[in-house]
């Protein structure tokens, strides 16, 4: 459905990110703010990011022929 466009090491701190920021907003450690975390974990999760997209980046790999 979309072009991938996250790679690797990106896509696991993403969702490394999303998951640390959701699991201190369920401990009460920060505010609500922190279901911002999903946004990063979703990207990684689906290996695509619609900023990306937009701004015509990837941090994929390129495949050579």
């Amino acid at each position: 459905m979309f072009k991938t466009n996250v790679g690797g090491i990106d896509r696991v701190l993403r969702i490394v990110v999303g998951l640390a920021l959701i699991g201190l907003t369920l401990g009460g450690v920060i505010g609500a703010w922190g279901w911002i975390g999903v946004v990063p974990l979703a990207t990684g999760a689906l290996s695509t990011c619609p900023l990306y997209s937009i701004l015509g980046m990837s941090t994929c790999p390129t495949k050579k022929a």
